[in-house]
């Protein structure tokens, strides 16, 4: 946006910490999914993207019914009652507490993000029910500590806690620091307490999502990769994985109700306990 520039008159809200010049990955899954909190630029270059992979959107919203599967999974069938959402992105449909507190209203969500936007969005609608809490932390997943001890605040480490990171460890690129960062947040949260995580892969159309990564890589966003089924599995190392085990997101768990054939998409899962 040029010097002198009116914010755009529709759209998400517009403050000067938001650069609209460059795309972002919450705002394109934002305008994935269907909503309406994203700028021109995330709607050229998510075009852009689905250039290589049209499938993404398809791909994106079995991500999102996964978290709302996983949540309803751990808040009803194990009992969990506090989340850490890492990289909460966009609020849309079914978010983490709108899921959890609808199985448990006195479950308490914390969300933790870094981008303005999704600060703004999420202290006007992350709103908690009353017998419950709903927080929200600025802060960077690459900084565990500070994750750990401001979500203490909110939540109580001495209880179990379904630590949940969607779409978020793919950006950290380097695979040791990846590692890094999850057994850090593991090693905080009580025995009963779960790892929820979803990731792009090349598990399925691996040299479309290959040029997509790296068309993405050169937009000045966040850069991001890809990692195998193998190496997702890796990230739940000391854990004791959920049947199906680390699977296409379209797969973990599919509702009874579910009458559409189900496909591989190019998002790939798993939940894991903490013995």
């Amino acid at each position: 946006m040029s010097p002198g520039s009116q914010p755009p008159a529709v759209g998400p809200r517009w403050s000067k910490d938001i650069d609209t010049t460059v795309s972002h990955s919450a705002r394109i899954w934002n305008y994935w999914l269907g909503g309406k909190d994203h700028f021109p630029v995330d709607k050229e270059v998510g075009d852009q993207i689905l250039g290589f992979v049209p499938e993404l959107v398809r791909s994106a919203r079995a991500d999102r019914y996964f978290l709302a599967r996983a949540v309803r999974y751990l808040a009803g069938e194990q009992g969990i009652r506090q989340f850490l959402d890492i990289g909460t992105g966009l609020p849309t449909v079914d978010n983490t507490h709108e899921v959890a507190q609808r199985v448990a209203p006195e479950s308490r969500i914390v969300y933790v993000d870094n981008d303005p936007l999704v600060l703004v969005h999420a202290r006007a609608l992350l709103t908690s029910t009353t017998e419950g809490v709903c927080d929200y932390i600025d802060a960077d997943v690459r900084d565990p500590g500070r994750i750990v001890q401001e979500a203490g605040r909110t939540l109580d480490f001495a209880r179990p806690v379904a630590i949940m990171m969607l779409g978020i460890v793919n950006f950290i690129l380097d695979a040791g620091e990846a590692q890094a960062v999850i057994r850090r947040l593991v090693d905080a949260v009580a025995p009963g307490s779960y790892l929820v995580i979803s990731h792009p892969t090349t598990e399925v159309d691996a040299g479309p999502m290959t040029a997509a990564v790296k068309f993405w890589n050169e937009q000045g966003s966040a850069p991001m990769t890809l990692r195998t089924r193998a190496e997702l599995v890796r990230f739940f190392d000391g854990l004791d994985l959920v049947d199906p085990g680390v699977v296409t997101c379209s797969r973990w768990r599919p509702d009874v109700m579910e009458v559409e054939e189900i496909v591989d998409v190019t998002h790939f899962c798993g939940v894991a306990r903490k013995a």
